[in-house]
């Protein structure tokens, strides 16, 4: 840690960056203040609470421009058991955090350009086109992304989360540790545990030697404990879709779930989700829908179209229709039951070993099923993702089940991140027709 690095960060971080976002705060809770919609829009006044999560998000790739030098950095897929490395005072980046928001900021196709001149296909993953394409080039929309100092990934998302990060190992030759889990056809057995546990001491091991100090573990479980909290907040935060009208959309939720996926296990997690369910439980003891004319109730498969977010919820307000809910922001919290302080790397490795991924399309398609009853859903929307083989997986199937027990259901074909995959004339004529359907 040099003086140089501890000055930069002092001051570009903590004093003059911190500042710029509070006034960038004051400004957007001004606008946020005298916002009206116009009377043609569908969709009623966005949630308040997202003037927070900007300012919340902003702060931490603000810290990333800095913070190299300082604190060690750890990239970590989704899926990864990340409350170790923050114990140990790791920054951590999430490369699917960082991709997600190059697609909603319209970069990524430029980014993954990058990464397809150095051979890497078009058909492989737009998120690890974009990451790569990023730790390439260095072009990202939030100015810098630090280098990393070990790489943590776990293979319940998919396999090629594994290559992807043996790619950046390669790059940036650094540790890379990798938590295999073992697929979940019915119900996890102990030895599936046990397996996954070590794999987590041995991160941790690791971790403790590139961070040169050793795991406290009364921090860890005030970090565990903050991520179980979080959690449970963003359980009740999904399930409030089930009020109707429904106080908040899946695109709200893509959005919002930034610092569960990102930020979990800090404590401005916590104050963020408790903050933003009292303002949904508000909107829903008064009345107040998401969109102004709810007539259908939609559930949302796979990952969003991130490029297009605005436009489909839009679209789809203007026809009464709201997709409430989705199988893809469900996942970050139905497993906070699970979090078990008193037993922290036990309880890791069943949570890491039950993600939707990590389990069958049988699994799939009962909690389809289960959420169509919860949410009183009219019809299920499924998006075929073109570079998201594993989650597309079984939905031309998962579609006709569903259809035959009377539940409608659609396909459409798009791609989370690169617009290069999408029709929107194909796309508004298969909506234009599940709509007419329900």
């Amino acid at each position: 840690m040099s003086i140089s690095s501890i000055f930069r960060y002092a001051l570009g971080f903590k004093t003059l960056g911190r500042g710029v976002l509070k006034v960038q705060k004051f400004s957007d809770t001004f606008k946020m203040a005298r916002f009206k919609p116009k009377p043609d829009d569908p969709l009623n006044p966005p949630l308040k609470s997202g003037v927070l999560l900007k300012e919340i998000m902003s702060t931490h790739y603000l810290e990333g421009r800095y913070v190299e030098g300082v604190k060690k950095v750890a990239w970590v897929s989704s899926g990864a058991p990340v409350e170790p490395l923050r114990a140990l005072g790791y920054f951590v980046v999430y490369p699917e955090n960082h991709a997600a928001l190059c697609g909603a900021r319209k970069v990524a196709v430029e980014i993954c350009e990058e990464a397809e001149k150095e051979g890497f296909s078009m058909d492989l993953c737009s998120y690890a086109r974009t990451d790569i394409g990023s730790a390439i080039s260095g072009k990202t929309p939030v100015g810098k992304i630090p280098r990393p100092d070990l790489l943590v990934v776990c293979t319940n998302i998919c396999q090629t989360i594994l290559y992807w990060f043996k790619a950046l190992s390669f790059y940036f030759n650094v540790p890379l540790v990798i938590i295999d889990t073992p697929f979940i056809f019915d119900d996890m057995e102990e030895h599936q545990i046990d397996y996954v546990k070590r794999q987590i001491e041995e991160m941790i091991i690791t971790a403790e030697k590139v961070a040169g100090r050793s795991v406290s573990f009364k921090k860890l479980r005030k970090v565990i404990s903050l991520s179980k909290e979080a959690a449970e907040l963003w359980f009740e935060i999904i399930y409030s879709g089930r009020a109707k009208p429904s106080p908040i959309t899946a695109f709200d939720t893509f959005v919002h779930m930034a610092p569960i996926v990102g930020l979990r296990g800090e404590e401005i997690t916590v104050i963020y989700y408790r903050k933003l369910l009292k303002e949904i439980e508000g909107r829903i003891k008064k009345g107040i829908g998401a969109i102004k004319n709810e007539k259908k109730r939609i559930l949302w498969d796979n990952l969003p179209v991130w490029f297009k977010l605005n436009w489909l919820s839009r679209y789809l307000a203007s026809k009464g229709a709201n997709i409430v809910t989705s199988t893809y922001t469900l996942q970050w919290g139905e497993l906070a039951p699970m979090i078990d302080i008193d037993r922290p790397l036990e309880s890791a490795a069943k949570i890491y070993l039950y993600p939707l991924l990590n389990r069958s399309a049988r699994y799939k398609l009962e909690t389809m099923k289960r959420m169509v009853k919860e949410f009183d859903i009219d019809g299920v929307l499924l998006h075929s993702d073109k570079s998201c083989k594993p989650y597309s997986l079984g939905q031309i199937d998962e579609r006709y089940l569903l259809t035959q027990e009377g539940i409608p259901a659609i396909l459409i074909d798009a791609d989370h991140n690169d617009i290069r995959s999408y029709s929107e004339e194909q796309v508004k004529n298969r909506l234009d027709a599940f709509l007419e359907i329900i």
